[in-house]
């Protein structure tokens, strides 16, 4: 099974930019979309369903701002959107699908980088987050959490960690959080297949930062433990070039 995450900055944008041939040169079974910046009357469902998906979006209320989706080959059993919380769920930050035993999210998690306010918004989500997901895990034990966490775990995870540490996204707070996440029951799918290897899935479109690959790694897939074994590869698909973010590829058995 193949699946992947990807925050495309704008669904419309990204297609203008081949996200379409990119999906039909590939045979992805599960792909998690973030920030589609669009209503779902927007997007052309046509060309996605021509490659035969099932779509299905959570869009935030306020135009062209977040959103998530999802699309697989196999039909779902079940697709719920939001977690119930209203600042959240009108922002259109987590959607999910059921596959027999396996459940399959795809999350956009806040940033912090605007100001003081969205950062506490941005904490209080992380919190929220982890009580919902262990509600979940109580009925749906085998978990895929996938999508832009915005949060880059350990120095590996970012260019240059000593300016990056005092930065939204590397804080020691949010780094103690996903230490605290993973602690709970997942797997950094990429991490444990690569522990060593740094390698970043979104860049700046600042001062040229792709090029000189002055990245982060903020996008993940949070396998449940009880998956562990069946994680064959997790990469970053840093050739791809639709988005200020690449996609992340996850190869499960």
């Amino acid at each position: 099974m193949k699946i992947i995450s990807y925050n495309l900055n704008g669904i419309r944008a990204a297609i203008k930019k081949g996200l379409v041939e990119f999906l039909a040169e590939n045979d992805f079974d599960i792909v998690g979309f973030q920030e589609l910046k669009a209503m779902p009357a927007q997007i052309p469902v046509e060309v996605f369903e021509a490659l035969g998906y099932h779509c299905h979006w959570f869009s935030a209320q306020k135009k062209g701002y977040s959103g998530v989706g999802l699309l697989s080959k196999v039909k779902p059993d079940l697709v719920e959107t939001g977690c119930g919380i209203p600042l959240y769920d009108n922002e259109g930050r987590i959607i999910r699908a059921d596959f027999g035993d396996l459940t399959v999210l795809s999350c956009y998690f806040p940033s912090g980088s605007s100001g003081e306010a969205r950062q506490a918004i941005k904490i209080q989500f992380l919190k929220d987050i982890q009580v919902w997901v262990d509600e979940l895990k109580k009925t749906r034990p085998k978990l895929v959490i996938m999508g832009d966490y915005n949060v880059a775990h350990n120095e590996l995870d970012v260019y240059n960690p000593d300016k990056a540490k005092k930065m939204s996204g590397h804080l020691p707070a949010e780094r103690e959080w996903m230490t605290d996440w993973l602690d709970s029951g997942f797997t950094d799918a990429f991490r444990y297949k690569n522990p060593e290897l740094g390698e970043y899935s979104w860049w700046s479109y600042r001062r040229s930062n792709r090029s000189y690959n002055r990245g982060w790694r903020i996008d993940y897939h949070s396998v449940s433990n009880n998956l562990q074994d069946q994680i064959v590869s997790c990469r970053q698909l840093t050739d791809v070039h639709q988005s200020d973010h690449c996609p992340v590829l996850l190869e499960l058995k």
